[in-house]
């Protein structure tokens, strides 16, 4: 059947756009987490009508099919579990319209999200989102999991972005979501019902995206603390106090040995904590609030330094940037997660994964995007040893438990994918996961499409907190 399947496909994307050799199945096989596959084929298409073809053919042989992006998920969301073909994107790439007067861009999922942000730099516009990955991950990818990034507390995340979109569904059928207009109410939100979904529903072909203007004008402050819960505290004091930030970063003392190589000059010898912030508006709006978020600090008594030229806010950006793959120099393995609290109990959370690494003799650090209560927490580990391994497990769902009583979410901006799918009964119901598989079930009845994925086999209601 494979030979077959294989042969039809490669009619419709062309032999150059099928590739089946097994260097290239590997590579297609795994993302930026620990899971790999390997797929039956890789098809590149460079059309919608392609995609549809693909996944009516993919119901009549009954072959399931993975959506990929750039690869650069966390939770195994592109993983071909189940065999069947991966779907890539990466020859979608065009920016296929850019609407400077009404502030929208249309894209195909594979344009890679620096490389747009690159773009309408250069007519003074911006597509707020900035994940971490952003020099390789992909727009459609981002749309999947409903990336978020630094810029969230103040701009929103990857959905408040996107204004509609061309899906192929699972039947092969084309539609259309949303408009090109601010507003519309005709019919169902079936555009955020997609973004999140996580190539489970549909597979997008084109986005419609919503721009803004470029803000002239940033400020960046470096804020030094000698304990962890005064850093991870004071992000809801500057809320409270009336600011804004654009970006508000966080890195706890483990994080912080990872770059200091960047920042020595920067840090002091009792810095156990930092919280990075900036800024954005008009000239005279940023400079007031540079003037004025000084004074407040200056009140509060807390360390801190002003990056005052571009080097030196790139400087601080890429020790940040960096370092989710640089911690790898503490362990050769980590279990990364992107949990997410109200703002308020990010003291709590913090503390509690200290705690726990002392308890169980493992690494644990903490950082993120504090602004929105969205922490990553990596948990350091050496599969080679069991003992801890299993207490790297172990730690993770304790979090997962302890996020969940906090009232938070077991992922912010990463998906649940295939990694956390054993979890997601901690935070939702019977009832709301069964919703969620009728709705699978209507919109892909044959389980064609990324199967596998966010739904656990056998969800364990019983060891979901009380909140």
């Amino acid at each position: 059947m494979h030979h077959e399947i294989l042969q039809y496909i490669r009619s419709i994307v062309g032999p150059e756009n099928l590739l089946t050799s097994r260097e290239e199945l590997l590579c297609h096989g795994m993302d930026a987490g620990s899971a790999s596959a390997l797929p039956i084929g890789v098809a590149l298409p460079q059309k919608t009508e392609q995609i549809s073809e693909i996944l009516k053919l993919a119901n009549r042989y009954d072959c399931p099919i993975t959506p990929r992006g750039a690869g650069s998920g966390m939770t195994g969301g592109c993983v071909p579990i189940e065999g069947g073909l991966v779907l890539s994107l990466a020859k979608m790439n065009q920016i296929l319209e850019i609407d400077a007067d009404n502030l929208t861009c249309v894209v195909e999922p594979g344009v890679i999200t620096g490389e747009l942000q690159e773009e309408l730099r250069k007519q003074g516009l911006m597509y707020p989102p900035d994940p971490a990955s952003l020099k390789f991950c992909s727009i459609g990818g981002n749309a999947a999991e409903c990336a978020g990034g630094p810029a969230a507390v103040k701009y929103g995340v990857t959905r408040d972005y996107i204004m509609g979109l061309e899906v192929v569904l699972p039947s092969g059928e084309i539609i259309t979501t949303g408009a090109r207009t601010e507003k519309s109410v005709a019919g169902y939100d079936l555009t955020h019902l997609f973004i999140g979904s996580e190539g489970t529903l549909g597979i997008f072909t084109k986005l419609t995206l919503r721009l803004l203007p470029l803000p002239p004008a940033r400020t960046t402050f470096l804020l030094l603390f000698d304990t962890l819960t005064d850093a991870a505290a004071f992000v809801s004091l500057i809320m409270k106090a009336g600011f804004l930030p654009a970006t508000i970063e966080y890195m706890d003392q483990t994080a912080i040995g990872v770059v200091r190589h960047h920042l020595t000059d920067l840090l002091t010898s009792d810095t156990l904590a930092l919280l990075l912030i900036e800024f954005d508006g008009s000239v005279i709006e940023t400079r007031e609030q540079q003037d004025t978020f000084s004074d407040f600090l200056l009140r509060q008594n807390i360390v801190f330094t002003r990056a005052d030229s571009p080097e030196e806010v790139a400087r601080l950006w890429k020790a940040r940037r960096i370092l989710s793959p640089s911690v790898f120099s503490l362990k050769p393995h980590k279990i990364s997660e992107d949990v997410v609290v109200p703002r308020s109990k990010i003291p709590e959370l913090v503390h509690y994964c200290e705690k726990l690494a002392h308890e169980l003799d493992i690494i644990i650090l903490t950082f993120g995007h504090a602004g929105d209560g969205n922490i990553h927490v990596n948990i350091m580990l050496d599969k080679a040893d069991p003992t801890e391994h299993q207490n790297g497990l172990l730690a993770r769902e304790r979090i997962f438990q302890h996020v969940v009583s906090l009232q938070g979410s077991i992922s912010g901006e990463h998906g649940i994918g295939l990694s956390k799918s054993k979890y997601l009964s901690l935070e939702l119901n019977e009832a709301t996961i069964s919703l969620m598989l009728k709705i699978k079930k209507l919109f892909d009845p044959n389980n064609i499409l990324n199967p596998g994925k966010i739904f656990p086999s056998q969800p364990d209601y019983s060891k979901r907190p009380k909140t």
